[in-house]
C-alpha cells in the first residue's frame, strides 16, 4: 500500500504540468493567474463548485467546520499540487473550504475546460481518476486514527503516511521534506501543539527520528511506534 500511495501521490503533483493552461500554448492567453494573501479566503462552504485549482506557489489549507463551528483541518498543500477536485465528481456546492497560510499564487481551471481535456486523453482521464481516490484514502485514514487511535499513535501515524506519500530515502533513512509547524501538525492530527512538540522531542531523544524547519528525518520506518 505505501508504494501505491506513493506513485499515487507524485502523479497527482505532476498532474500541474499537464493541466495548468498556462503550460499549455493553446490555452494560455486566456488565462491569468489568481493571487491571494496570507489567510484569504480562496473559496467557502456553500460556494458553488466551478473549478479546480493549481497551486503556482505558497501553501493552501483545506478544512471544513463542525456544526459547534469548530474548523478541521483535512490537508495542507503546497506548489504544485491540485485542490477543489470533488467538482469533477458531481460536487455542485463546496462542503469544505481553502484559505492561503501565506501569499499563494494560484492557476484556475473551469470544470468544462477540464472534461474538454479528458475527452481527449484517456490517460488523464485514468490520472485525474487516481487523484480523487488518493484524496478518498486519505480521509478514510484521517477519520480512522481520529475516532480509533489516541494522540500519540495519530501524531506518529501522520510522520507514517508522510513517509509513505512524500518522502524521499536517504541510505537507510527516510526524509520528509516539509514546512508544516508543530501547529499545522497539530491541526492535521486532532492534537495540541504541546502535545506535537511532546512527542516529537521524545521521538527525537530516542534517535528515532530528528527534524528541523524544513524537513523530518526518520532514521527507521520499522522502529517507528
Amino acid at each position: 500500500m505505501a508504494k501505491e500511495t506513493a506513485l499515487w501521490y507524485f502523479e497527482s503533483v505532476n498532474l500541474y504540468n499537464v493541466l495548468c493552461p498556462h503550460k499549455v500554448k493553446t490555452m494560455a492567453a486566456d488565462h491569468s493567474f489568481t493571487e491571494f494573501k496570507k489567510d484569504e479566503f480562496i473559496y467557502f462552504p456553500n460556494e458553488r463548485a466551478t473549478h479546480i485549482y493549481m497551486i503556482v506557489s505558497g501553501r493552501v489549507k483545506i478544512g471544513h467546520y463542525l456544526d459547534d463551528g469548530k474548523e478541521v483541518v483535512n490537508a495542507i498543500l503546497g506548489s504544485g499540487e491540485i485542490f477543489g477536485e470533488l467538482a469533477l465528481a458531481g460536487e455542485e456546492h463546496r462542503k469544505d473550504f481553502a484559505q492561503a497560510m501565506d501569499a499563494v499564487s494560484i492557476c484556475p481551471l473551469s470544470i468544462d475546460e477540464l472534461k474538454d481535456m479528458m475527452k481527449e486523453d484517456k490517460e488523464l482521464s485514468f490520472k485525474i481518476l487516481k487523484l480523487v481516490g488518493l484524496r478518498l484514502m486519505k480521509l478514510e485514514r484521517k477519520l480512522e486514527l481520529l475516532v480509533f487511535k489516541d494522540a500519540r499513535t495519530r501524531i506518529v501515524e501522520f510522520l507514517k503516511d508522510s513517509a509513505s506519500w512524500k518522502g524521499k530515502k536517504v541510505g537507510f533513512e527516510t526524509m520528509i521534506p516539509t514546512k508544516l509547524a508543530h501547529k499545522d501538525i497539530a491541526s492535521l492530527t486532532g492534537t495540541s501543539r504541546q502535545t506535537v512538540t511532546t512527542v516529537l522531542n521524545e521521538l527525537k531523544e530516542q534517535n528515532l527520528i530528528n527534524f528541523d524547519r524544513r524537513k523530518i528525518l526518520i532514521r527507521d520506518l520499522d522502529l517507528l511506534k
